[in-house]
């Protein structure tokens, strides 16, 4: 797996707000710029998404996966591929929370491996933007709720 690129910020709500965001994949579209589409496949016992079909279009990585969830609590969740795309071979990534006095502390980690090859600094540019753009579209989602 590729090295991870990890963003973070602190959004002014308590973890289980901000969970509850995160675990709506319908609604990623609405505020996750290059989630296309995301359609929750299967949910486990606690009602939670256990994996999720997505259609990405990040400019250079533009493709249809699986990804496969674990939640811990109210304090993080992971996620790593569990069906392949036609340019994705490898994803993984976290959301960890942290309680500080502000509200919230994510941090964002993902790594991305693709079938095709791509310059590490152009790939990692493209982790970057999905990223920040993720951040800055929870942050903004979570609190103006």
């Amino acid at each position: 797996m590729a090295d991870r690129t990890t963003s973070n910020t602190v959004i002014a709500a308590d973890r289980p707000t901000i969970l509850k965001v995160i675990a709506d994949f319908p609604a990623y579209p609405e505020w996750a710029g290059q989630v296309k589409a995301a359609r929750v496949l299967t949910t486990g016992d606690d009602g939670l998404p256990e994996t999720v079909r997505f259609v990405l279009d990040a400019g250079v990585i533009s493709d249809e996966y699986t990804l496969a969830y674990t939640w811990n609590g109210d304090e993080s969740v992971d996620w790593s591929v569990s069906e392949t795309g036609r340019m994705i071979s490898g994803l993984t990534g976290s959301y960890r929370l942290t309680e500080t006095r502000g509200g919230t502390e994510v941090t964002y980690e993902l790594a991305v491996d693709l079938k095709v090859p791509m310059i590490g600094m152009i790939r990692r540019k493209a982790e970057k933007v999905i990223i920040d753009t993720a951040l800055r579209g929870l942050k903004k989602r979570v609190e103006g709720s």
